[in-house]
C-alpha cells in the first residue's frame, strides 16, 4: 500500500531510528522509581508528551504550572514555550532528578503538596495555565482545587484516567453525568481531546487515559446561591438512582416542603438528566422553599 511505511527508505529508517533512540534514552535516564502510593505512571512516549504540552497553546503568553512532572517527560516540551514554567512535585526523588536534569528550573520546582498550596501566590497573583500528567487517585481533588482558584486559571489541560475525563465532559442524559460534570461545566468549557493506551506508561496502568482541556467560560455569576448549588449537586448525585423528589429530602432534613414544591415537573427527573442551567434553576427553587420554611441553610 502507498501509505504503508517503507522500511527500506532513508526517511522511514530515520523515523524508526529516532523513535528507538528516544525510548532507549528514557530507559537509560530513568533514575526515579515509580511509587504506587503517589499514583505514579511515567509516560514514555515522547510524541504523546509533546501533544499534551501543545494543549497549553490555547492560552498563550501566560505562565504554566505543571503538576507532578516526575522525570520531566512533559516538562521538556513545556520549557520550549518561551514563557515561565513552574512545577509542583511532592516526590523528593523526582525533585532531585529535575534539579539535576533541568537546571534552568531549579528555583521554579516547588516541592510541596499541590492540594495544600495557596495558588494565588504562585505567579504573584497573575493568571496561569494548569497542566500535567495528573496522579489518577487525586485528579478529582486537583480539579476541585482548580475551581476554588478559577479566577487565576483560565485554562487547565492534561492527562487523567479516561473514565474521569468522560465524566467531566459528559452531557445531560449521559449516565456518566455527575458531580464533576456539573461543577466544572458551570465555569469551564470542556474538550475531550484524545485517548491514550496503557502501554505507553511505566508501569502500565490498568485503565486507559485521556487528555482533556478546560477553558474558562464567560460566567462570572451562576445566578443562584453558589454554596447551595454545590451542596445540592453533591447531595442528589450521591443518590443518583432516585428521583429528585426523593433525593432532595436530605436538603430539608426533618422539615417537609409543600405539596406544590414536589408537584413541579423537574421532581420526577433523576440528576443525570439535568445540565448546569437546570441545576441553577433547581437551586433557586430550593432556595425559595427554604426561605418560605424559614430554614437557615
Amino acid at each position: 500500500m502507498a501509505d504503508r511505511l517503507n522500511i527500506g527508505s532513508p526517511l522511514s529508517f530515520c523515523i524508526l531510528f529516532r523513535t528507538f533512540a528516544a525510548r532507549i534514552e528514557i530507559l537509560f535516564m530513568r533514575t526515579v522509581r515509580p511509587k504506587k502510593n503517589l499514583g505514579q505512571h511515567f509516560l514514555t512516549d515522547l510524541s504523546i508528551a509533546k501533544r499534551i504540552a501543545d494543549t497549553v497553546d490555547t492560552c498563550p503568553d501566560i505562565p504554566i504550572l505543571e503538576i507532578g512532572p516526575g522525570m520531566g517527560v512533559l516538562t521538556q516540551f513545556l520549557v520550549t514555550k518561551n514563557r515561565e514554567v513552574r512545577a509542583v512535585e511532592i516526590d523528593r526523588e523526582s525533585v532531585a532528578f529535575l534539579h539535576e536534569n533541568y537546571p534552568q528550573l531549579r528555583d521554579k520546582i516547588i516541592g510541596e503538596d499541590f492540594l495544600r498550596m495557596d495558588l494565588s501566590t504562585i505567579f504573584g497573583g497573575h493568571t496561569f495555565v494548569l497542566t500535567g500528567n495528573y496522579p489518577y487517585d487525586i485528579s478529582s481533588q486537583i480539579f476541585f482545587k482548580m475551581l476554588e482558584y478559577r479566577q487565576f486559571i483560565p485554562c487547565c489541560t492534561g492527562m487523567i484516567q479516561r473514565e474521569v475525563a468522560q465524566r467531566i465532559a459528559a452531557s445531560p442524559g449521559n449516565k456518566l453525568n455527575g458531580i464533576l460534570s456539573i461543577l466544572i461545566q458551570a465555569w469551564y468549557n470542556v474538550e475531550y481531546l484524545f485517548t491514550v493506551d496503557e502501554n505507553v506508561f511505566d508501569p502500565p496502568p490498568k485503565v486507559k487515559s485521556a487528555v482533556i482541556r478546560m477553558t474558562r467560560n464567560n460566567v462570572t455569576d451562576l445566578g443562584c446561591d453558589e454554596v447551595l448549588f454545590k451542596r445540592l449537586v453533591k447531595a442528589v448525585f450521591n443518590q443518583r438512582r432516585k428521583m429528585l423528589r426523593v433525593s432532595l429530602r436530605q436538603i430539608f432534613n426533618q422539615t417537609k416542603p409543600s405539596a406544590a414544591f414536589y408537584a413541579q415537573d423537574v421532581m420526577t427527573k433523576r440528576p443525570e438528566q439535568l445540565g448546569v442551567a437546570q441545576f441553577v434553576a433547581l437551586t433557586n427553587i430550593v432556595a425559595e422553599e427554604l426561605q418560605r420554611l424559614g430554614y437557615n441553610r
